[in-house]
């Protein structure tokens, strides 16, 4: 059975990993065992935030739609009831983004 030599390959996967750890502090950014832990590490949290930013960004939009409800008399279920009843296709991103910009003729109109 030949010899496997693998320098170049080795080398090519541990520059990519250190080049993933550029700017951490100490040896996490230059020691390649380090920083491949480190990287794995970043690689999860980053994962776990990219949920994380939905599930707050659905809050702060529920929260923006539930003020201009109020504003406008009614509460929130009962907005969201009606839309989905009527099957408008507007989300709650979209609905957030136009209360703000006109908030007491949309919810006029949702309310009516």
């Amino acid at each position: 059975m030949p010899r496997v030599k693998r320098g170049v390959a080795a080398r090519s996967r541990h520059s990519r990993i250190v080049r993933l750890a550029r700017g951490y502090r100490g040896r996490r950014g230059s020691v390649y065992r380090v920083a491949m832990q480190a990287v794995t590490k970043a690689r999860r949290y980053a994962y776990y935030d990219r949920r994380l930013r939905k599930r707050y960004f659905r809050a702060l939009w529920i929260m923006r739609i539930g003020v201009a409800a109020r504003e406008a008399g009614t509460n929130y279920s009962t907005i969201i009831g009606r839309m989905a009843r009527e099957r408008h296709g507007i989300c709650r991103c979209t609905l957030a983004a136009l209360t703000s910009d006109c908030s007491g003729s949309l919810m006029a109109k949702l309310t009516a």
